[in-house]
């Protein structure tokens, strides 16, 4: 086996493995097993729905407001290198359902719901952070089949990496040149810039929301607390209200501004939980719709998947305006059209 390659106990290609990209210096993940998970069932062949006491679908409950539980089908598990276990038997992958209504979506939570989810991400991180294996915990939610969703009910994930993934490693690492050249956090600066730029989108509550300078994405949007925090832990319960009232107000604004129930993929970006570049992270959120236009979709072909640089049909300070005209009405109805 070569040295940076993890493999499971078990025939191979059966469960999660990970493997190193040498040209690339990264981490790639194999979980065969995910290519068989539930896809897209009826309603009532719902995993994620309350299906009572001794029920059969994932949560046999009768009603709840928040749960997480192990994922069916990780794409990260225990692993083995050299015949030597390097993880515990729980995979770290979680999934976190927000809310027992099968129709509801996160833009049509209430605050109050929010809130709480953000407890539980909190603790989440701090329980699966502490594993001394784990490097990274990264939340997110997928939301649309256009962003892969193979269950529509409205939920999240969460991941315990035993590595500091490549996207976050890349902001990590700039942060690290940018204190030591100026003794500055390079998010707070480059929060602060935005906020007095005509790609701010809303600011206000210690929140600022943009679209970034140089968005990927044509309606990607970066959320922020104005005060340095590494953390989703290091919030104060004010700045927590506040990161739940300006993510339910992104989601509104996307759902206004595209006429539809838009998908997105929202990621958390942390301190790593091993200690490492803790001082340069800056917790914030990042948002990627796929849609350039209400009928068209942003696809990533191939002087993105083979270069690796993007391409933007859009210019921010559009978009930005754009979002800004929606967000003055985010009275949006809880239940809107799907594009799909």
């Amino acid at each position: 086996m070569h040295p940076n390659q993890r493999r499971l106990a078990g025939p191979a290609g059966t469960k999660p493995e990970l493997r190193f990209d040498a040209l690339r210096q990264e981490w790639v993940a194999f979980a065969g097993e995910r290519n068989e998970r539930t896809f897209l069932p009826s309603t009532d062949q719902c995993p994620l729905c309350p299906s009572g006491p001794g029920g059969s679908s994932e949560v046999p409950l009768s009603d709840f407001e928040v749960v997480a539980f192990e994922n069916r089908f990780p794409a990260l598990g225990p692993d083995w290198v050299n015949g030597h276990p390097v993880r515990p038997p729980t995979s770290g992958c979680e999934v976190l359902v927000y809310t027992s209504d099968h129709d509801l979506t996160f833009a049509a939570l209430s605050v109050e719901r929010v809130r709480l989810l953000v407890e539980v991400w909190a603790d989440r991180y701090r329980v699966l952070g502490s594993r001394p294996e784990v490097a990274y915990v990264y939340v997110f939610e997928n939301k649309g089949v256009e962003m892969g969703v193979t269950l529509h009910h409205p939920h999240g994930q969460i991941y315990a990496m035993p590595f500091v993934p490549p996207v976050a490693a890349a902001e990590l690492r700039a942060g690290e040149r940018h204190m030591r050249r100026t003794g500055r956090c390079l998010h707070c600066d480059d929060a602060g810039r935005e906020a007095a730029s005509p790609r701010m989108v809303f600011q206000g509550d210690g929140m600022v929301a943009f679209v970034p300078e140089a968005a990927r994405w044509p309606y990607e949007v970066h959320l922020y607390p104005l005060r340095h925090v590494s953390a989703l832990p290091d919030l104060a319960n004010p700045e927590r209200w506040a990161l739940s009232r300006s993510l339910l107000r992104v989601a509104k604004t996307y759902d206004q501004h595209f006429g539809f129930s838009a998908p997105y993929v929202m990621a958390i970006h942390q301190a790593p939980t091993d200690g490492s570049w803790s001082r340069n992270a800056h917790l914030h959120v990042e948002f990627y719709p796929p849609h350039r236009r209400p009928d068209r979709l942003k696809y990533v072909a191939g002087v993105e998947i083979g270069a690796g640089t993007w391409v933007n049909d859009t210019y921010p300070e559009t978009t930005a305006a754009e979002l800004r005209a929606a967000g003055l009405d985010n009275s949006a109805p809880e239940e809107l059209p799907s594009p799909w």
